[in-house]
C-alpha cells in the first residue's frame, strides 16, 4: 500500500558498505518469492463469494446498488450489465467488484507454484476487511470470512468475542483454512509470510466502532489520534487523524515509543497467534511478516516488535515496505528492525536500464548503481533483498515494456500517476508486442540470476499486463480458462482485439531461469562479480561464485549481435549450462542473455 499522492522522492543518495553481523535467517536468502492478490488469484470455493454487504464501509461506499461475483474471465473496462445500473463509470466500478478468490483457490494452486520453482509467498493482506485489497482492516486476528468456507457462521462466532482477550480467541473455519495453507506450503518445502497493516485500521474495525459510538467511554480511547470528542454541549465534534487523510483509516496513536500500549499489545498478541497457533510451536505458523508502510511508524515500536517476533521464531523473516533511498533505509535494517525490504530501488534501476530506450542509463551507471545498492547494508541483507520488478502498487512489468520513455520510476510519486490509466489516458494499457515481451524476458532472466531474492508477482510469468493500481490486480490467467479478448477502453470506446489467454513461452522461460537458479548455489547466495560493462555494445557481464562453483552472465541490451570474448573463457573451463557446449568466445543475440558455468549438471 503506498500513497497515491505525489511524492517528492529524493534523488538516490548511497553510502559505502561496512563490516556487519548478519542478522538475516538464512531461508530466506536467495529464496525465490511469488506475491499473491488472495482476491484475484483464484476462486477455490465459490460458496464462500463475497456478498455486496461484504464491502460496507470500503471505497466507493456503495453496498446497495445490483452487485455479483465478476465474471473471472471478462474483459477488464467492459462494464456488465449490472455495473452499468449504478450509471457510474469504470473506476467507480472496478473498486466495487470481487472475483471470489480465496484461500482455498491458493491451496489448490500450490502445485502450479511449485512446479513453476517457488519457493515461499508473500500474501497481501488476507484478515477481515471490507476492501478487495484488504488494507482497511476489521481485526489482525481473524482472516475475512469470505475467504473461509463459513463466511456467515464465523461472522457470527467472531461478534460474540472480546477482542481484547486472546486467551478467549475463537478459531473460525477462514481462520483454520490459514492453518491448512501453511501446513500445505511447509509440506511441499516452502515459506509463506503475511501482509501487517499495523498502522491503522479500517473504520468498521471492532476498536474504531466501539470509539466512534461511546467517545470518550470506550475501551479503545487512547487507541487512536483523536483530535476532538463529539459534544453536544459545546458544539464539538468526533475528529480524527487517518492515514494521509483518508478518513477510512483511523492512524492508531503513537508517542515517543512508537503505537501506543493498548494497540501495541493487541498487535503483538495477533502476532503471536498467527506465528505459534494454538501454542503448538512455530513450525506450524507463518514464516515471517512483510510490513505495511514501515515508514509510518516510529522506530521504538518495530524494535520492540522484533525482539517479540524473534522471541517467537529466530528465524521468521522481517520485510518492510519502503521506497526510499539508502541513507533513508539504513535504519531500518540495523538489525534490530527488519531483515530486508521490497527491493523498489532495485526495480528503479532495473527499470531506468531495461525499460527505458532513449532515456536509459548506462552500463556502466547501471552496474554502479547496483553495487552501491548492493553494498549499502551488508551482504546478509543483500541477498534477502526482495528484488521486485512490480508489485500491487505500480504497474505490471508486461505493461511498463509497452511504455519506453515515459516518467522514470524512480521519480515515485509522478511515475505512479503518470502510469494509472485513470490520471493518463495517453498511457499504453494494451497487451505488450511480441517485441516488447522479448524486454520483459531479459529483465526476468536478470531478476533471477542476480544476487538477493527475486520475487514475482503473480501472473507475470503468464504474460499479464496492466497499468497501475487498480489495473495491475486483474484476476489470475490460468491455462485452463478460456478468456474474453480485451477490447474495451475505459471510456467503454472499443480497440481491436488483445487475446488473454496463459503464454506457455513465456512461463517456461520464468521456469526454466528459476530452475537454474534453485540449482546453482552459486546463482543463489553467491558473492557478484562485474566481469564486463560495454557501454558501446549494451553488454554486462557477471559473474556469480560460490566455493569452486563458478556461473558467468552475460546480457546484450543492444538491437545487435555482440561478440564476447573475455580471457576467464580462453581456459575452456565454462560451458553453456543449456546446450553443454564449451564456449571459448561466443555471440549473444539482441535482447538476449548468455549463462555459462565451470559446473554442468545432467
Amino acid at each position: 500500500m503506498t500513497k497515491k499522492i505525489t511524492i517528492c522522492l529524493l534523488f538516490l543518495v548511497f553510502i559505502p558498505s561496512f563490516a556487519q553481523t548478519d542478522f538475516t535467517p538464512n531461508w530466506s536468502k536467495g529464496v525465490v518469492w511469488y506475491q499473491i492478490f488472495p482476491d484475484r488469484f483464484h476462486n477455490g470455493d465459490p460458496s464462500n463469494d463475497p456478498k455486496v454487504e461484504d464491502q460496507d464501509g470500503a471505497y466507493p461506499f456503495d453496498s446497495t446498488s445490483d452487485f455479483q461475483i465478476h465474471p473471472w474471465t471478462s474483459d477488464w473496462y467492459e462494464l456488465k450489465p449490472y455495473e452499468k445500473k449504478n450509471g457510474k463509470d469504470i473506476y467507480y466500478n472496478l473498486q466495487r467488484r470481487r472475483y471470489g478468490g480465496d484461500l482455498q483457490g491458493v491451496i489448490d494452486k500450490l502445485d502450479y507454484l511449485q512446479s513453476l520453482g517457488i519457493n515461499a509467498i508473500y500474501m497481501n493482506p488476507i484478515f477481515w476487511a471490507p476492501s478487495s485489497h484488504k488494507y482497511d482492516a476489521l481485526c489482525y486476528h481473524h482472516v475475512d470470512p469470505s475467504f473461509g468456507p463459513d463466511p456467515e457462521g464465523d461472522k457470527k462466532i467472531i461478534m460474540n468475542e472480546d477482542p481484547l482477550n486472546p486467551e478467549k480467541w475463537v478459531w473460525t473455519k477462514a481462520d483454520l483454512l490459514a492453518l491448512k495453507l501453511i501446513d500445505e506450503v511447509h509440506k511441499r518445502k516452502m515459506y509463506i509470510i503475511f501482509d501487517g497493516v499495523f498502522n491503522h485500521l479500517g473504520v468498521n474495525s471492532f476498536a474504531f466502532r466501539d470509539v466512534e459510538e461511546k467517545q470518550e467511554k470506550s475501551a479503545y480511547k487512547d487507541w487512536f489520534m483523536v483530535d476532538s470528542w463529539r459534544d453536544a454541549a459545546i458544539g464539538s465534534k468526533f475528529e480524527y487523524q487517518g492515514w494521509f487523510g483518508v478518513k477510512t483509516l483511523p492512524e492508531f496513536k503513537e508517542d515517543e515509543n512508537g503505537i501506543v500500549s493498548g494497540p501495541k499489545k493487541y498487535i503483538f498478541d495477533a502476532t503471536k497467534r498467527w506465528m505459534n497457533p494454538m501454542n503448538k510451536g512455530a513450525q506450524y505458523g507463518i514464516d515471517g511478516w512483510r510490513l505495511d508502510v514501515a515508514y509510518c511508524i516510529a522506530h521504538p515500536f518495530w524494535k520492540d516488535w522484533r525482539n517479540e517476533v524473534k522471541s517467537i521464531n529466530s528465524e521468521a523473516y522481517l520485510t518492510a515496505e519502503l521506497v526510499d533511498p539508502i541513507d533513508k533505509t539504513k535504519p531500518y535494517l540495523n538489525g534490530d528492525e527488519f531483515d530486508a525490504t521490497m527491493n523498489y530501488n532495485f526495480s528503479f534501476l532495473v527499470h531506468d536500464f531495461f525499460v527505458q530506450d532513449a532515456k536509459g542509463i548506462s552500463v556502466t551507471q547501471f552496474d554502479t548503481q547496483l553495487k552501491e545498492l548492493r553494498e549499502g547494508f551488508g551482504e546478509g541483507v543483500a541477498q534477502n533483498m526482495q528484488n521486485l520488478v512490480g508489485s500491487h502498487d505500480a504497474t505490471r512489468i508486461g505493461s511498463a515494456v509497452a511504455n519506453p520513455d515515459g516518467k522514470k520510476f524512480s521519480d515515485w510519486g509522478a511515475y505512479f500517476n503518470w502510469s494509472q490509466k485513470s490520471n493518463n489516458i495517453d498511457y499504453n494499457a494494451r497487451k505488450p508486442t511480441d517485441k516488447q515481451l522479448e524486454k520483459q524476458k531479459l529483465i526476468a532472466a536478470f531478476q533471477i540470476l542476480y544476487l538477493g531474492s527475486p520475487m514475482i508477482y503473480y501472473g507475470d510469468e503468464a504474460c499479464m499486463w496492466g497499468s497501475n493500481d487498480p489495473d495491475c490486480r486483474k484476476p489470475m490467467v490460468w491455462s485452463d480458462k478460456e478468456y474474453d479478448s480485451e477490447t474495451f477502453n475505459p471510456n467503454q470506446s472499443k480497440h481491436e482485439a488483445d487475446k488473454v489467454d496463459f503464454n506457455s513461452d513465456l512461463f517456461e522461460w520464468y521456469k526454466k531461469f528459476i530452475a537454474l537458479r534453485n540449482q546453482y548455489e552459486a546463482i543463489r547466495i553467491g558473492n557478484f562479480t562485474t566481469i564486463e560493462t560495454n557501454d558501446a555494445g549494451k553488454t554486462y557481464a557477471f559473474s556469480r561464485k560460490l566455493g569452486n562453483q563458478e556461473v558467468i552472465v552475460i546480457i546484450n541490451r543492444s538491437d545487435k549481435n555482440i561478440d564476447f570474448t573475455n580471457p576467464i573463457l580462453k581456459k575452456g573451463k565454462f560451458r553453456d549450462v543449456f546446450t553443454k557446449k564449451v564456449m571459448k568466445k561466443l555471440v549473444v543475440k539482441p535482447m538476449d542473455v548468455v549463462v555459462l558455468s565451470n559446473t554442468i549438471f545432467k
